[in-house]
C-alpha cells in the first residue's frame, strides 16, 4: 500500500501503550501497526503548512516568508516569558495571540531524558509530555495566562534542565527520580506573582508508555534533504521519533512540511 501527502506531527491517543498516526489531506496510517515490519520513506518535495506553496521549507513546517511573518511562528511560541496579549499588546495578530496566550497554562516537570521543566496549554495535556518523549510529568502551576508561565519557566529553568537530550530518551537512559519530590521542594524557586497558583494538593503523576519493541544502543538521524529515500524495519515510537531496527530514527515533526510517500 501507498500512502501519500504532507507530513504533520505524528496524532497521538493516550492509551497504553500510546497509539500513533500520520493523517494525510485523504487517509491515514496507524503507525503501532507497522511494528517490527518493514516500509519505505521517500521525500517528494515541500508545501509550506501556512500558505500551501511548494515552497522550501525554513522552521516548524513554515516556508521563510511565513514563519517570519505569521502570527503562529512568533517569539513568544518558544519564549512564553514574551507573551503580551494580557497587556493588549500585539506582536504580529494581537486576536491570534489573545486566543493563544489568553487561557490555562500548566508548568510541569516531565521525565525524558533528565528532569525538565516545560510550559504547555491546559489543553495540549497530555499530548505536549507524548510529543516529548517523556516517561512521568507532573504540573507544577496552572496560571491563566501563558505570560506567567513564562516567567515561571525561566524561574525554574535556573535548577532544572528545559531541553530534552533526545538521543538519550531514545536510547531510553532515563535516571530513577521522584518528581513529586522534586514538585515540593521548588516552592521558593517560583515568581511571586505566581505563588498563588502553587498547588501541592495537585500530586498526580501522569505515566506514559510507549509502543518500543528494543531500544537503540547508537542512533542516527535521518535528514530526507540529505537521504531522500529510506527504508527499514520499524521498532519503536517514542515522542515524535520513529526508531527503526539499524539504530536511524526520524523526527516527524522536524520535517513537518515535507511532501512524502509511504510504501508499505
Amino acid at each position: 500500500m501507498i500512502y501519500q501527502g504532507v507530513l504533520t506531527k505524528m496524532q497521538t491517543e493516550f492509551s497504553n501503550p500510546i497509539q500513533y498516526y500520520l493523517v494525510f489531506e485523504n487517509s491515514f496510517l496507524s503507525l503501532n501497526q507497522l511494528l517490527d515490519k518493514s516500509f519505505e520513506i521517500n521525500f517528494e518535495g515541500y508545501q509550506c503548512l501556512n500558505c500551501g506553496k511548494k515552497k522550501k521549507i525554513f522552521r516548524q513546517g513554515f516556508c521563510y516568508d511565513c514563519f517570519m511573518g505569521s502570527a503562529a511562528a512568533g517569539d513568544w511560541i518558544m519564549k512564553p516569558e514574551l507573551s503580551t496579549a494580557h497587556l493588549d499588546i500585539e506582536d504580529r495578530d494581537l486576536a491570534y495571540e489573545k486566543k493563544v496566550q489568553l487561557q490555562p497554562h500548566i508548568v510541569y516537570l516531565a521525565l525524558s531524558s533528565e528532569v525538565k521543566v516545560g510550559v504547555t496549554r491546559k489543553t495540549q495535556v497530555p499530548t505536549r509530555w507524548i510529543d516529548q518523549g517523556a516517561i512521568q510529568a507532573i504540573p507544577i502551576v496552572e496560571v491563566p495566562n501563558r505570560y506567567l508561565a513564562g516567567i515561571t519557566e525561566v524561574a525554574l529553568k535556573e535548577h532544572y534542565a528545559d531541553k530534552t537530550n533526545w538521543q538519550k530518551m531514545l536510547k531510553n537512559e532515563i535516571p530513577k527520580v521522584d518528581l513529586l519530590e522534586e514538585k515540593l521542594s521548588l516552592k521558593d524557586y517560583i515568581p511571586n506573582e505566581v505563588q498563588e497558583f502553587y498547588d501541592t494538593n495537585n500530586s498526580n503523576i501522569y505515566q506514559l508508555q510507549y509502543p518500543v519493541l528494543e531500544y537503540p544502543k547508537k542512533v542516527n538521524s535521518l535528514n530526507l534533504d540529505k537521504s531522500p529515500n529510506f527504508s527499514g524495519k520499524l521498532t519503536g515510537i517514542k515522542g515524535q521519533y520513529l526508531i527503526f531496527e539499524d539504530g536511524t530514527v526520524f523526527n516527524v515533526r522536524t520535517f513537518e512540511g515535507y511532501v512524502v510517500k509511504i510504501s508499505i
